[in-house]
């Protein structure tokens, strides 16, 4: 059975020991489908880098536990072998609870657990640290145990005096080493779409046939051989095939999951690219385009100076849907304030500016205010929000109605997070949908409908 990467806590090198793993193992000629645990666009991104399947997103808040299920089966049972990547700390999940955690996806798979523990500083204290996690649920299967930044031997051999009378086997010892270090930013991993340091696949695969026991960690990596998944139904779905979507694709806006495009795809929807960063027009047989997350604000003076895709945007506007998200909307608006307070325009569609806040970050509770294009009066939904971004000068309702070519705009919605009050937030009328909430679309068949009822819809093409 696939195995999951954990550890006691984010930063203990997760990420850098799945990229080892896959390292070794594209090298070998190796096949992995790899998953990660959570709503993360960068880790994922990570690890479809280097020549492996794409990485898929496991998140049991976001996607329930049927869909969790039916997407780690069918993908991983393409492969003879198989991980997943946990988040944070083993039972971080939702508030206080471990709903929705590494460890609820660990019990849901039936999947055994190779931890990782940042050994710096520590001897006898990392077997208090494993037996807490080990013993804190019965349920789980600790199998292995892989320790991060151990640079001497005598630190090594210490360790194994330690745990020499545990029944767990050590898998590895890592050493610090910057060539395997990950470059980060504010939102976590940089992105290698923005910019971030290439993965030296080969350096990486030697790093790990040195340090790691990859041929006992290999046995836990095997996927499984049930197939316990259902097809896509397309019942529901009829589709105009002369109505394609525009995606925003590039490395400003690319917080996308794999399976929104894969699911619009199959249901036989027609996709186009488009970039903003190659400033591009939006292509003419577009009828409704998205614009995932990104980092506008990175490249917020690029963005105004790509004069031929904001007026392509104003004029789609006038007849085409938009559905944006976080970033996404941010361009939609009149400026981005950058960190230096320089004013970037942007396409003045929304009535707001953006400029740089505190971290929102964490699952939201979403509840419909309205019919809208996205969700239906008082229908409930789940979304998640990541940002540093705020929005000021905002109107209220009956202001909205002054502005933006005239068209009535309100928010679709309040969102809550965990144990927190109900809030408006976000931009409709019957042609747009911006907010700040990232949504799964392929698990929400709900919503898919919506979405995909919103992009029928008889517009003139825009000219």
């Amino acid at each position: 059975m696939s195995c999951v990467i954990s550890s006691p806590s984010t930063d203990s090198g997760k990420t850098t020991l799945s990229l080892l793993l896959s390292s070794w193992a594209f090298s070998k000629g190796i096949k992995i489908q790899t998953f990660k645990v959570g709503p993360d666009y960068l880790d994922q991104q990570q690890l479809s880098s280097i020549g492996q399947p794409i990485c898929r997103n496991l998140d049991i808040f976001l996607s329930g536990e049927e869909w969790v299920q039916e997407s780690f089966f069918k993908h991983s049972l393409k492969y003879e072998f198989s991980l997943i990547e946990g988040a944070m700390g083993l039972f971080d999940g939702l508030g206080s609870t471990t709903y929705s955690s590494t460890a609820n996806i660990s019990k849901l798979l039936n999947a055994p657990i190779i931890f990782i523990v940042n050994a710096r500083g520590q001897v006898a204290s990392l077997l208090a640290t494993i037996r807490g996690f080990r013993d804190f649920d019965s349920e789980l299967s600790i199998v292995g145990i892989i320790f991060n930044n151990v640079n001497s031997d005598r630190h090594k051999k210490l360790i194994k005096e330690v745990f020499k009378n545990e029944d767990i086997e050590i898998l590895g010892f890592l050493p610090s080493d910057s060539k395997i270090t990950l470059n980060k930013a504010n939102l976590g991993l940089i992105s290698p779409m923005d910019n971030g340091k290439e993965i030296d696949v080969e350096y990486f695969a030697n790093f790990a046939e040195k340090h790691l026991n990859v041929f006992s960690i290999i046995k836990f990596m095997k996927s499984p051989q049930k197939k316990i998944f259902n097809s896509v139904n397309f019942k529901d779905f009829k589709i105009d095939k002369s109505k394609p979507i525009a995606i925003a694709e590039d490395k400003i806006f690319h917080f996308q999951y794999p399976e929104t495009k894969e699911f619009l795809s199959e249901i036989g929807i027609p996709l186009i690219s488009w970039s903003i960063y190659d400033d591009e027009d939006i292509p003419n047989e577009a009828s409704s385009l998205i614009i995932p997350g990104g980092f506008p604000e990175k490249y917020a003076d690029h963005i105004s100076n790509s004069t031929k895709s904001l007026n392509s945007l104003r004029k789609f506007r006038e007849n085409g849907f938009i559905y944006a998200e976080c970033g996404g909307m941010m361009i939609l608006g009149d400026f981005i304030k950058d960190e230096n307070g320089t004013n970037h325009k942007m396409s003045g569609i929304l009535p707001f500016r953006s400029k740089k806040s505190k971290l929102s970050v964490g699952y939201r509770y979403i509840e419909g205010l309205k019919d809208t294009p996205i969700i239906k009066q008082n229908q409930l939904i789940r979304g998640h929000e990541f940002h540093f971004w705020e929005i000021e000068d905002n109107l209220s309702e009956l202001e909205l109605g002054k502005t933006a070519n005239q068209k009535k705009l309100s928010s679709p919605w309040k969102i809550k997070s965990w144990k927190s009050e109900y809030k408006n937030e976000g931009f409709f009328d019957e042609k747009l949908h911006a907010s700040w909430i990232h949504l799964h679309l392929p698990s929400s068949p709900e919503v898919s409908k919506n979405f995909i009822d919103a992009t029928q819809i008889s517009f003139s093409k825009h000219s």
